[in-house]
This record gives structure tokens, sequence and C-alpha cells, in this order.
């Protein structure tokens, strides 16, 4: 018997050792769950005199005989209302005491009304949403941004950090518990034959658990992710920055912790039940992603992943690229390696960066002269293989089971099965398993075109579906494709979000552009460099970036406006916009410092009147103060702004009180040369003009108050680009700057 009870309570150094690991690994976790609680708590807190502000406005504006609503008409509020107490803010004010000063009002009914006064109160809590002013901040709203700044900081690794530590205290606190007799030989002894045996089954399992993490560097995570949260706030000024830089990531966290996510039928697209319960049963694995989705995001890639060969249709701004990105991140965490995106010459290098940016896959463009060699390395060593439409003419087709998924971007492009390129697609969509069809078109008014896209997914389906399903409603046709289709529009999902989107479009320049650049650097030409890219409409790479952005805006019922610096480009955009067609809404201007300011006005009136779609075609200094287009929701910089301010300024025509929409700020730029070399030059000063002048009634009346930028910039350019190209220039860059840097007159 002793023997026996010796060998029970023999407990050796690994077991202590682990039962100690295992404990770290527990005081770790649940410090990190207590940092990541008060960081919340934070924003909570800020969150809170905001909410109240707002819900105070409603209750004000809601007459008292709201509640009779609440009440089924069970109440009598004449006495009410007779008493001085016309809105149910009122009411609320006036408590219990007050309303039973009031004649013929009982106990009771004052019980009654305050009851109902609270669930219409408690009603509008759920339904407002805080909007953050940048151009108005104050200390309330610098409070709430300061402290979502830190969650944001922290980023997504924090958030599975959490994630994590949650999960571990879960499972090592019970085990902890069960192994505390193993921490020492007499703790052992006097814990008895069961509780020997427990603690020697919870001593092996915490040492599969804390193996585990230690290999998943998950003490690492967890000790970085404390560091990031209780790292704090650079200040308001940084937190204002990065707010303006990523306001999507802060008004996510917003949503999320104030609880008030859209709507979940219309974030889920209005989907069948049988179909929206499969797609939310899909995990989704955040690995190798480095962005955190908005829950209507992370639907739309469960829905690709669980539908497999889809359509995502939504609306322009909704980020289909990101979710793109995380469908084939968690494909990639399963063990996919191969992947394709297919898309337009135009957004190419767009996907490039994205992918880099948002996600931790390999990427390779499949583009130019050595697309065939960059074929061969994508089929060994896998990644993403970014290509066009045309260039996938020219691969063999995959074989079954080789491409985890192919994204095929702007896919109404392919709704023609007669084109080389439709053929193209569709035989690479046979071979995958998976399939991304992805167009911001509504494609409801078309189905004939729509039939196309889904018979190259589900050849089924198109044969079903027939015009009577358009014309029976919109509910009646996205329930008749609800296995392959998913649109979300903004006004269904982005009530949470900021009004101000920018967007940042690099494209390659086509050879007619590379040519005319060369020329105007060899020149020494400073505005020729800039307004290089529109010396070749018919061939120009931005132009035609700017007519699909602007074709879609207008397939949206959305009305543009398109800024340059320059006349001449102005002119160029002008002719490619305008189509002739009705359907497509009148092109405006262009505006420009040789129209009469009466006239401006004139113009701007008139686009603002049209209904449905419409174009504004503006010089930049003209059009940058004192004239207000919020009717646009689409705003295209034709080229950077050697002054931000002018930018800022144009931007804000348009965003601005009274916009109804989210703004998109696209800003057209070109890879490799002036344009790249401009915005790496002026970044800095950009971000302390946005922390500061931005801010000023001074800046906002004279473009010139706070200047970021001197003749200095264009001169060392034009040097770099020359000894970059290897040729020698004619012509001083003052010179050449001065026709640019002048305003326009009138």
């Amino acid at each position: 018997m002793r023997g026996g009870s010796a060998r029970g309570v023999n407990v050796g150094r690994g077991e202590r050792d682990v039962v100690a690991r295992g404990a770290r690994l527990d005081e770790a976790a649940r410090a990190l769950v207590d940092d990541h609680g008060r960081a919340v708590q934070a924003v909570r807190t800020a969150l809170k005199p905001l909410l109240d502000e707002m819900v105070r406005q409603e209750l004000d504006v809601i007459p008292v005989a709201r509640l009779q609503d609440v009440t089924e008409g069970r109440l009598r509020l004449g006495s009410v209302e007779e008493g001085g107490l016309r809105t149910v803010g009122q009411v609320l004010d006036a408590g219990p005491y007050r309303l039973r000063q009031i004649p013929g009002v009982g106990l009771r009914t004052v019980d009654q009304i305050l009851a109902a006064a609270r669930r219409l109160s408690e009603a509008a809590y759920e339904t407002v949403a805080v909007h953050i002013d940048v151009d108005r901040p104050e200390p309330r709203t610098s409070a709430l941004v300061i402290a979502l700044h830190v969650l944001v900081e922290a980023g997504p690794d924090a958030r599975r950090a959490v994630d994590a530590a949650g999960g571990l205290a879960a499972r090592l606190g019970p085990l902890l518990s069960d192994a505390g007799p193993a921490a020492g030989r007499v703790r052992m002894l006097l814990a008895g034959r069961d509780g020997r045996a427990r603690a020697l089954a919870a001593v092996g399992e915490l040492r599969t658990v804390v193996d585990e993490a230690d290999q998943a560097g998950t003490p690492g995570l967890l000790a970085q992710a404390s560091v990031d949260l209780l790292r704090g706030s650079a200040g308001d000024v940084a937190a204002w920055v990065d707010f303006e830089l990523r306001s999507a990531e802060y008004y996510s966290l917003l949503a999320e912790i104030s609880a008030t996510a859209p709507d979940s039928a219309a974030a889920e697209g209005f989907l069948p039940e049988e179909v929206a319960e499969r797609v939310r049963g899909q995990h989704l694995d955040d690995a190798h992603r480095r962005v955190s989705l908005r829950g209507y995001q992370a639907f739309g890639a469960r829905f690709a992943l669980a539908q497999r060969k889809v359509i995502l249709g939504d609306e322009m701004g909704l980020g289909k690229t990101i979710q793109a990105i995380a469908a084939l991140t968690h494909l990639a965490a399963e063990g996919q390696s191969h992947f394709v995106v297919v898309c337009p010459a135009s957004v190419l290098v767009n996907w490039t960066r994205e992918i880099e940016a948002r996600s931790a896959l390999r990427v390779l463009p499949l583009h130019g002269p050595d697309r065939h060699d960059a074929f061969a390395d994508w089929k060994g060593r896998g990644g993403v293989a970014v290509t066009t439409f045309d260039a996938l003419r020219g691969f063999p087709a995959p074989g079954g089971g080789e491409v985890g998924m192919l994204v095929v971007d702007e896919a109404h492009s392919v709704k023609n099965p007669k084109t080389l390129r439709s053929q193209a697609v569709a035989r690479w969509t046979e071979r995958c398993g998976r399939t991304l069809f992805m167009t911001g078109t509504p494609m409801e008014n078309r189905v004939g075109e729509f039939r196309n896209l889904v018979r190259m997914l589900d050849p089924a389906l198109a044969d079903s579906l027939g015009e009577r399903d358009a014309m029976t409603g919109s509910v009646a046709f996205r329930k008749a494709v609800a296995p392959v289709y998913l649109r979300r529009n903004q006004e269904d999902v982005l009530a949470e979000l900021p009004s101000l989107q920018r967007i940042e479009e690099w494209e390659e320049l086509s050879a007619s552009d590379e040519e005319a650049y060369r020329e105007a650097v060899r020149a020494g030409n400073f505005t020729a460099m800039r307004r290089a890219a529109y010396a070749s409409p018919a061939r120009s790479a931005k132009l035609n970036r700017l007519r699909e952005i602007v074709r879609e805006a207008r397939e949206n019922g959305q009305k543009a406006v398109v800024f340059s610096h320059f006349k001449d480009v102005l002119g160029v955009v002008r002719e490619a916009l305008d189509t002739g067609s009705a359907d497509d809404g009148p092109v405006f201007g262009p505006l420009t410092g040789g129209v009469p300011p009466a006239r401006r006005q004139q113009l701007v009136d008139e686009f603002t009147q049209v209904t449905g779609p419409a174009v504004l075609v503006a010089q930049i200094q003209a059009a940058g103060v004192g004239l207000n287009m919020q009717a646009a929701s689409v705003v295209v910089l034709c080229e950077p702004q050697i002054k931000p301010t002018l930018e800022h300024q144009a931007v804000a025509r348009a965003h601005r009180m009274g916009q109804v929409r989210s703004v998109r700020v696209h800003r057209l730029l070109a890879t490799g040369g002036v344009d790249e070399r401009m915005v790496r030059m002026l970044e800095d000063k950009d971000r302390l003009f946005d922390a500061y002048a931005r801010r000023s009634a001074v800046a906002e009346a004279t473009p010139d108050a706070i200047d970021v930028s001197d003749a200095d910039i264009a001169r060392r350019i034009i040097e770099e680009e020359q000894a970059r190209l290897g040729v020698t220039g004619t012509a001083s860059a003052v010179s050449r700057m001065a026709p640019e840097t002048s305003e326009p007159k009138g």
C-alpha cells in the first residue's frame, strides 16, 4: 500500500515545469484579455457622451403621441401635452414627480408613460450611429478617435492574439486547477488517489497545450499584443492623421464595439435562409490576412468559399477586392498554393499592390514580354498570378485541382460568349474548382448578360433563368440566382462607415504614354511629364481606367467630378467621357479659370439638378474653392498635385455637409515616373498638412497660405528621371514650372 502511494506521489521536475509553464501562459493570456478589455472600455467611455447627445436629439423631435404606438393606444396623453410636455425627451426629463403633478395623470399612467418613453430611448440607442467629422474635430470626438487609435494600431495580429488568449484561458484554467497538486510532493500526497490521478492527467494535457502554443509562437504573439495595447496613443494629432488614412478600420471597430452593425438581411444580400445559413457555417481562416473585415465583407468571402463558383456583385466602394483576398488567404491556410486573378490591364498594378499589402501571399504579375517566364515561375513555386484578359489566352488551361481559386475582376467584360477573352475565361472556369466573378455593375436589369456569366459557373441555373425573374422584382430575382449571386448596396451596409474613401489607382504607362513621357523628361519639361499619360488618348492607360471608373458610376446612377490641373487634359477627358448616350447622362464643363464665376456656379447647378448620372469636368484650381458639389459621390483626380492643398480643397467640394452618400476619391497615378516620385516626396509634408493646415479656416480660404512644395521638388524629380532613363536634359525645371504654379484668372 505504501509502495503504491509512493509511486502515486512521485512528482518530478518535468511535471512541475509543465505546471509552471502553463501558469505563465495562463497569466499572459488573462493579462492580454484584461488589457484588451480596458482598451475597448476606453472606446465605450468616449463613445457614450456622443451617443447620449445623438439620442437626446432624436427624442427631442419625437412627439409625445408616439408613446401611443408603443402601448398600442392604451395611454391617454392629452393631459400630458396640455401640461407642456410635447416630446418624448421632455417626458423623460420631467420624471415621475413632475408627471404626477399634471391633473388627470395618475400613478399607473405615469409608470406606463415612462416605460414607453424608455423603450423608445433604448430603440434610439440601437439605431443611431456616430459619424466622426474630420473637418470639425472637438474634444469629445478627439477622445473617441484617440481611444480607437490604440486598437487600430494594434492591428489584426492583436485581434488574433486576443482570440487565442481567450481560448487558452478557457482551457488552461480548469487544467491548472486539476494539476495544482503536481506542483509539489506534499500537495500531491494530500490530494488523495483520485486527486493525484486527475493531477497527472491534467499535467499531460497541459504539456500538450503549452507545447502547441510554443510551436505556434503564441507566447510571443501575446506579449507583443500586450505591448501594443499598453503603448497608448501618440497624441490627438497622430490619431487624427491616422484616422484620415485608415478611417474604414476605425469605423469597423466602432460598429463592432457599439453593436451598430447593418441589418443582417441586408449585409447578407437578402439571400434565402437556406443559402445564408450554409454561408454562415463556413469557417474563415485569417492566418495569412493582414486586414480586418467588416461583417458583410466576411460574409462575402464565406459566400465565395461555401458556394464555390459565384458572382460577387457588390456596389462600387464596398471592398470586393478585400473579400477576394480573404477567400484566397483562407484557401492558402488550408494548403492551396496556386491562385489566379484575371483583370483589365488598368487595374493589374492595383491588384498586385493590394495582395502584397493585405496578405502574406506571394504575388506575381503575368504581364508584358516576360509573362511566360513568370508563368513558369508561378507553376513551379505557386502564389497569386495576376494577369490580364488578353494575356490569359496565351496560357494553357490548368489541370483539375491545380488552381485553388480563379478570380475574375470586372467580370462583365466577359458577358459576350463569342469573344476570345470570354472563351478563355470559360475554359479556365471549367478547370477550376472555385471561381469568383466580381462586378460592380448591377445585373438585375441585364438578364441576358447575366445568364451568360452564370452559364460559365452553373449551366443548369443559367438555363432556368428567364426575363420573368427580373420582372417579378429584385427580391424574387435574387432568390432565383441566390446560389451564385451576392450583391449589397452602399445604402444597405454603409450606415456606420465614413463618408470619404480614398483609392489610389496605380497604372502602368502604355507604350505611347512611355514615349511621350521620355520626350518630356529629355526636354526637362515638368508639366509635360505630368501630362504625358494623356498625350495619346486612344492608348492612354490612365484614360482607360478613368472610363471604367465613370462607367461604373453611371451604371449605379451616381454623379462624378473629374479634376485636372491642365486644360488640355480636361479637353481629352471630356471627349472620352461624352458618349452621347442619354443613359450615360450629360457631361458638363470643362469648368476652368477662364469661365466667369457666375457661369461656374451655373454649371455646378445644372450638374446638381440632373436626375441620375452626370459628369462634371473641372480644373482643380478653379473648382477647389467656393463651389459646392455635394451631388457628386465619385471624385477622380487625373494626376497628383504639387500642392496638396488643391487636392484637399477639391475633394472638400463634394465631401461636405449635405452629402448623403459615401464619397469615393480615385487618384490616378502612373508607376515608375513623376507621379510615384511626387507621391513619395510629398508624403511627409502632406501628412503634416492634414494634421494642421486643413483644420484652418485660413487654409480653406487661401490655398497658398501653406505651400508645402517648391520648385526644388520639380528640379529634383527631373534630374532623377533623366538619370533613371539615361537621357540628357535640355531645359531647366524652374522655367518649365512657371505656367503651372500660377493660378487661373477669373
